[in-house]
């Protein structure tokens, strides 16, 4: 637990997670039973606390005595494992509340998985735990494992098995698949140190258990899995702690492929799919996803190990000049760089390199090194000596007559070398890998996903050398009068408070009539844009109500009438305000930009490729408010038209400082205005004079409860 946080909740979570005594209500005599398998692995793995069983069927269990019901505790046990069928559970935690139990974890199902009725029931539970002043872990969870306290709270058959600690801390939201992944860990001989199921999470939910554990300095790594999440915020905390402990997070999510997509306003609302959200914010804060439980292990078997990564300098040794290639291209894509050596380096691999090897990078040692194994063990120190290299991958294949040699060789590399280095051992021999292990050298069997895990280990070493986000903005005031609109706001006055804010609006004016219209287009002075204003039409150009380039008197009477038309004919019921009269910006390069309050993470700003077909082309990055310029300017890498900035067929380059200002401008005043649901800007025309917003949407309401 944080030392700091001395609130009884969390006095509560550490009695929980750290128990010397433990009540298992419900426990039986068949040790084989979901509710008697956690009292054999207490009393297997030695537990040093005191056990206390609790069933009326029973006077004795496994030799200890077993007392007729909770009010017989004979003291306020630090922890309680609930094993009662599920209509039993409410009255359980109300005795154990009555009796002074701080924290109970609930195995039992029938909860909320089953429907309204579960869910009915789970809000009871969750009720009487809350007044009964009881700490809830689950319910329907397979519980939890402290291996450094000898703490077995579990049925979980990942406790079967040899469970050592280890520098890993995992909790999951499955217990099915999170055991599959526990028992990855132990076949890779990392070790976790805790492993918990959330379950249904009607009181503790994952982030707070995982803040709880990562304090716990015999933890290195942070590993976790979801189905879902509500507690954006609380997320957000773990990675910040994460990050302040250097301790890497890495999250696997399923659900990466479901559209989420809800009715919105703007497109950045429609576009705000839960999960392209969730891996934009995550990765923003520091946080490691993996796409599943392999990739996930790779990445935990890299960021265990102790040696940090300065840089994105990948260094490649190899066997195969093919395999070299395969892993210099996917570097690429990882956003790792294959450096061109120095010439100091080159000069030393002139020396050990036999004639017909590489000596760039990737290095090709050929096969030679079996027969001179020094061929191997310099060419491999000297890259890892390059100053351009922070982290070396060295691949092989079979090998398998020559595993004691190879071993070898690893082991005095890795006495030579301080930087980290992996070895992809492609279909090695089982020996091989468990010898490299038990050393600490990490090891793969395919070269891509080495690759991606020395990636891993080089984003997260290079996001705590980062600022975090957020730090040193100034805060922006909420505008004046958004507390009493409701719905879309008008365009004059959105523009008028984002133009207050140091956003780059195109200026408007709203023309009741056509004779305003003709007087708005006299002053500016040149063509014009005419859009229709309705509270009822978000889309103007879905209705017709957009007309361009209008440079004089005529037209403009003309385009007013005829917007009136279109809006009458397509939004018969909208209520018409009358024409918004603009300026025509300059500008090659459109984009929306865009915020839209998520329920989980709160206010999150979009950025895309701009125009009608934004939906359709779906080129967009997020990222949650507020940040500065230079995340701003990340945004905009992730683009795929990201090459239309740095202009194409004689088109100019644009100021991608300028754009990334913007976006770190608007997202300051989305954090500052709580009310705000949705907003657009679009397009925002980006030309030599910068970029500038000419049309706005945007929508207030009440955040939910």
């Amino acid at each position: 637990m944080n030392p700091t946080d001395t609130s009884p909740r969390a006095q509560a979570i550490a009695r929980l997670l750290h128990p010397r005594s433990i009540a298992v209500v419900g426990a039986s005599a068949d040790l084989a039973k979901v509710n008697g398998r956690p009292l054999k692995h207490l009393i297997d793995k030695g537990f040093r606390g005191r056990i206390l069983p609790v069933n009326p069927k029973y006077r004795e269990i496994a030799g200890l005595a077993c007392l007729p019901d909770i009010a017989s505790l004979p003291e306020a046990v630090d922890l309680a494992i609930v094993a009662v069928p599920a209509s039993e559970v409410v009255d359980s935690i109300a005795a154990l509340g009555a009796r002074g139990v701080p924290a109970a974890v609930v195995f039992s199902s029938g909860f909320g998985e089953m429907g309204a009725a579960g869910r009915a029931l789970e809000q009871r539970l969750a009720d009487t735990a809350r007044r009964a002043g009881v700490l809830l872990c689950g319910p329907n969870c397979l519980g939890f494992i402290n291996a450094f306290d000898s703490v077995y709270a579990t049925f979980s058959q990942y406790a079967d098995g040899e469970t050592g600690p280890g520098p890993i801390a995992f909790v999951t939201q499955s217990g099915a698949f999170g055991t599959a992944i526990a028992a990855l860990v132990r076949q890779r001989g990392l070790g976790l140190g805790y492993f918990i199921n959330t379950g249904n999470e009607a009181d503790l939910q994952f982030a707070e258990l995982m803040l709880a554990v990562v304090e716990d300095p015999r933890i290195r790594v942070a590993a976790g899995y979801l189905e879902g999440l509500s507690d954006g915020e609380g997320l957000m905390r773990l990675a910040q702690r994460c990050r302040e402990l250097g301790k890497p997070l890495v999250l696997t999510k399923v659900g990466r492929m479901s559209s989420g997509a809800r009715a919105a306003a703007s497109h950045t609302g429609a576009l705000a799919v839960e999960d392209a959200v969730f891996d934009a914010v995550v990765r923003q804060h520091g946080v490691l996803r993996a796409r599943n439980e392999e990739q996930m292990l790779d990445m935990l078997e890299a960021l265990a190990q102790p040696r940090a990564c300065a840089g994105f300098g990948l260094g490649i040794a190899t066997q195969s000049g093919g395999a070299g290639v395969m892993m210099a291209d996917r570097a690429e894509e990882m956003g790792l760089a294959v450096p061109e050596l120095g010439a100091a380096t080159q000069q030393r691999l002139a020396r050990v390199m036999p004639a017909f090897g590489a000596a760039g990078n990737p290095v090709d040692v050929t096969g030679q090194f079996v027969a001179r194994p020094e061929l191997l063990r310099e060419a491999v120190v000297t890259l890892l000596d390059d100053p351009q290299v922070h982290v070396g991958i060295v691949w092989l294949q079979l090998m398998t007559a020559h595993v004691d040699k190879l071993v070898g060789i690893f082991e005095e590399i890795q006495a030579r070398t301080t930087k980290p280095f992996f070895v992809c051992w492609v279909a090695a021999p089982a020996a091989a890998l468990q010898r490299l292990r038990a050393l600490g050298i990490v090891v793969y069997g395919a070269g891509e996903r080495a690759v991606e895990a020395a990636a891993a280990l080089a984003r997260h070493h290079a996001g705590l050398r980062s600022p975090p986000p957020g730090a040193g903005l100034a805060a922006m005031a909420a505008p004046a009068g958004a507390a009493e609109l409701e719905g879309m706001v008008p365009s004059v006055q959105a523009t008028a408070w984002l133009q207050a804010a140091g956003l780059p609006m195109a200026p408007v004016v709203l023309a009741p009539d056509a004779d305003a219209a003709v007087a708005a287009w006299r002053r500016f002075g040149g063509p014009v844009a005419l859009k229709i204003e309705s509270p009822d039409i978000a889309h103007k150009t879905e209705v017709g109500g957009v007309l361009l380039r209008l440079d004089d008197e005529d037209a403009v009477r003309a385009a007013v009438a005829t917007l009136r038309a279109n809006a009458a004919r397509h939004a018969p019921h909208a209520r018409i305000d009358g024409v918004l009269v603009q300026p025509m910006a300059a500008g090659h390069v459109e984009l929306v930009v865009g915020v839209q309050r998520d329920p989980v993470f709160g206010m999150v700003v979009m950025v895309g490729s701009g125009g009608v077909l934004v939906e359709v082309l779906k080129d967009v990055a997020f990222r949650r408010a507020p940040f500065g310029p230079d995340e701003g300017m990340a945004m905009l890498a992730e683009l795929r038209m990201g090459a239309l900035l740095d202009g194409v067929r004689g088109q100019p380059a644009v100021d991608r400082r300028a754009i990334a200002g913007l976006l770190a401008d608007l997202s300051r005043w989305a954090a500052a205005t709580p009310r705000l649901a949705e907003l657009d800007l679009n397009p925002v025309r980006v030309g030599a004079e910068g970029p500038v917003a000419v049309d706005c949407v945007m929508v207030l309401r009440d955040p939910p409860a």
